[in-house]
C-alpha cells in the first residue's frame, strides 16, 4: 500500500519498531493552467476547459455543483501506470443500475496503460460492431455538469483534458452547452441545421453518384444539360470521381493537422484552392463535384461532436460505393438497414435511439428543438432511470400595476376622492 502513495507523490514517514507509517501528500506535479476547450468553441458560455490534472478536474465540477449529492468515486487502473479515474454523478438522479454496471466495467480492466480517454471508451462501451459513438467525450466542465445533472455519469481520467459521458444517445451528440446559454428559438434553429448538416455531410455525394449515374430523369432539363457539358471531358466515372475528392480532402485536413499550428490552415487553404481549381482546369472532375465535395466537408463540421462526425465520415464512403452499384434503390436499403442497425444499439441498457424509439412523446422537448427553459419541468429519464422533477411548475408573471392602464394617480392627477 506505501508504494503507490510513493508514486503520487505523497512523503512517507516510517517508525524505526513500528508497522505502520505516516504518508503527507506533498505531491508537486507540473500542470497546465486552465485555458479555453480547443476543439469545442463557443461564442456565449464558459471559456474554460479541463486540464490533465484529476484534481483539478474535479474541483471544477464541485465548484459548479455545490450539493451534498454528488458522489465522486476513484478508481486505480494501469498495472504500470496507475492512473487515476474519477466517477462522478449526482445521487438520486443517476441510475443504480447503470451505475453497477460501470463500476463492474471499470473494475474488470486489466491492463497495463491508461493514457486517454479513449482507452477507457472501448474498454467499457457496448459490445458489438459499430461506427456510432456510445459514449459522449467533452472537454467542458459545463458540459459535463449539464450530463450529471440530467442523470449521466462523468468518468474523468487522469492524463487527459477529455472527460467521458454515459450513457448517451444518439441525439445527445446534436446538442451542444451553448443551446441553453442563448434564446430558445435561436438553439431550436440551429439544431435543425445540425440535423441537416448530418444528413447532407452523410448523403450529397452518394445521391449525386446514383443521379448522375442511373437516373438522369429526376433532373430538370436544364441542369442536367449543364452538368453533362461539364463532364464533357471528364475521363473519370462520378464514383471514381468523387472517391478522389474525399481522399484529396481527408488527405488536406489530417495534414492542416499534423502540420506546425502557424502554417497548417495556410496549406489547408490554399492546397484546397490550388488542387481544387487545377483538377477542374485539368479536366480531372468537374466542377460541380467540387461543389458537392465543399458543401459535404462543410456540413460534416457543423455537427458539434467530433466523434459523430467522424462516424459519418466513414458511412460516407460506404453510401458512396452502394450508390455506385445500385443507385437510390441501394441509398434507401442501406438506410433502412442503418436505422435498424441503431434501433438495436444500447448504452449502457438505455435504446440508442430514445426517447424517439421507443416514442415518448412529452419528452422529446430537448431532441429536435429546445422549447423554453420554463417549460421543461420534467427530467426525461430513461428505461433504468427514474422521472424527476427539475423545478417547479413555471408561473407566467402577472402584468405590472399600471401596466395595462392608467393608474390611479393618472386617473384623478388633482389627488381629489371619489365623490
Amino acid at each position: 500500500m506505501l508504494l503507490p502513495l510513493l508514486f503520487d507523490g505523497y512523503t512517507l514517514i516510517l517508525f524505526e519498531g513500528l508497522p505502520v507509517a505516516l504518508a503527507a501528500d506533498t505531491s508537486g506535479w507540473e500542470k497546465r493552467s486552465i485555458n479555453e476547450p480547443t476543439s469545442q468553441g463557443v461564442i456565449r458560455g464558459p471559456k474554460e476547459g479541463f486540464t490533465e490534472s484529476l484534481r483539478t478536474g474535479t474541483s471544477m465540477l464541485r465548484r459548479r455543483l455545490k450539493t451534498t449529492d454528488l458522489r465522486i468515486e476513484e478508481y486505480k487502473i494501469g498495472q504500470r501506470t496507475g492512473t487515476g479515474i474519477a466517477l462522478v454523478y449526482l445521487k438520486g438522479l443517476a441510475s443504480e443500475q447503470v451505475l453497477t454496471e460501470i463500476r463492474r466495467r471499470l473494475n474488470a480492466i486489466n491492463t497495463d496503460a491508461i493514457l486517454e480517454s479513449n482507452y477507457i471508451e472501448e474498454f467499457i462501451q457496448d459490445g458489438g460492431l459499430t461506427p456510432f459513438p456510445t459514449i459522449q467525450n467533452t472537454e467542458r466542465p459545463d458540459a459535463i455538469a449539464g450530463g450529471i445533472l440530467e442523470g449521466q455519469v462523468g468518468i474523468i481520467i487522469d492524463g487527459t483534458p477529455f472527460a467521458l459521458l454515459a450513457p448517451s444517445t444518439f441525439f445527445n451528440f446534436f446538442q451542444s452547452s451553448e443551446d441553453y446559454y442563448q434564446r430558445y428559438d435561436i438553439s431550436s434553429f440551429l439544431r435543425l441545421i445540425r440535423y441537416g448538416a448530418f444528413f447532407v455531410s452523410m448523403l450529397l455525394p452518394a445521391l449525386y453518384i446514383a443521379v448522375t449515374t442511373f437516373h438522369q430523369e429526376m433532373l430538370p432539363t436544364t441542369l442536367l444539360i449543364s452538368l453533362a457539358a461539364q463532364r464533357e471531358g471528364v475521363p473519370l466515372p462520378a464514383f471514381a470521381e468523387a472517391l478522389l475528392m474525399e481522399l484529396t480532402f481527408d488527405v488536406l485536413r489530417e495534414a492542416g493537422v499534423r502540420m506546425p499550428r502557424t502554417i497548417g490552415p495556410a496549406i489547408s487553404i490554399v492546397g484546397a484552392l490550388v488542387l481544387g481549381q487545377a483538377a477542374v482546369q485539368a479536366g480531372l472532375v468537374s466542377a460541380a463535384m467540387v461543389i458537392v465535395v465543399s458543401f459535404t466537408a462543410i456540413s460534416n463540421f457543423v455537427i458539434p461532436s467530433l466523434a459523430i462526425a467522424n462516424s459519418i465520415r466513414l458511412i460516407r464512403f460506404i453510401m458512396m460505393f452502394i450508390a455506385a452499384s445500385l443507385g437510390l434503390f441501394g441509398i434507401m436499403s442501406f438506410l433502412m438497414v442503418l436505422l435498424i442497425h441503431m434501433a438495436g444499439l444500447r448504452s449502457f441498457g438505455v435504446p440508442y435511439l430514445s426517447p424517439v424509439a421507443p416514442m415518448i412523446p412529452r419528452y422529446l422537448k430537448d431532441i429536435f428543438i429546445r422549447v423554453p427553459l420554463w417549460s421543461m419541468d420534467i427530467r426525461p429519464k430513461t428505461n433504468l432511470g427514474k422521472e424527476t422533477r427539475r423545478q417547479a411548475p413555471h408561473q407566467k408573471p402577472k402584468p405590472a400595476e399600471g401596466a395595462n392602464g392608467p393608474t390611479q394617480e393618472q386617473q384623478n392627477p388633482q389627488g381629489e376622492g371619489p365623490a
